[in-house]
């Protein structure tokens, strides 16, 4: 499914853009919480959400054709629910796509996947405690 919303094409990430998400999730842990992460580790642990989709599922936001958000999507039993709850993992925007609605595109999307799909039952957003931006 793609969805269109303010210039912005959201969908489903493909395998051949995994070094773009890798780099720009080595690129975000650093902002966000000063950590270094080894490049090739992160390349290799974001291929394999693309060939386990058990482990979960990328989506882009593109602009003219061109990535300038991602998301990771995981997915959580609820046994209160009886049903799943997707969870918002490594989130990234490029810095000059940031306040423009990227992320309100991403999550819109994730959103109407939720309210249109009876297995699913709720959304929820992972926020590292000492990411101060995030959490505004």
């Amino acid at each position: 499914a793609t969805l269109r919303v303010m210039n912005l094409e959201i969908r489903e990430a493909r395998l051949e853009e995994s070094e773009w998400i890798a780099r720009h999730q080595v690129m975000m842990a650093f902002e966000s919480e000063r950590m270094r992460l080894d490049a090739e580790k992160v390349n290799a642990g974001v291929k394999a959400v693309f060939h386990d989709p058990a482990k979960g599922q990328y989506f882009v936001a593109l602009h003219d054709s061109k990535i300038v958000g991602c998301m990771l999507i995981q997915y959580e039993w609820s046994d209160w629910r009886n049903r799943t709850v997707l969870w918002i993992h490594s989130l990234y925007v490029v810095p000059e796509y940031r306040t423009q609605g990227v992320f309100r595109a991403l999550y819109d999307f994730q959103k109407k996947r939720v309210e249109t799909n009876p297995h699913l039952g709720g959304l929820r957003l992972y926020v590292d405690k000492t990411n101060e931006t995030a959490i505004q």
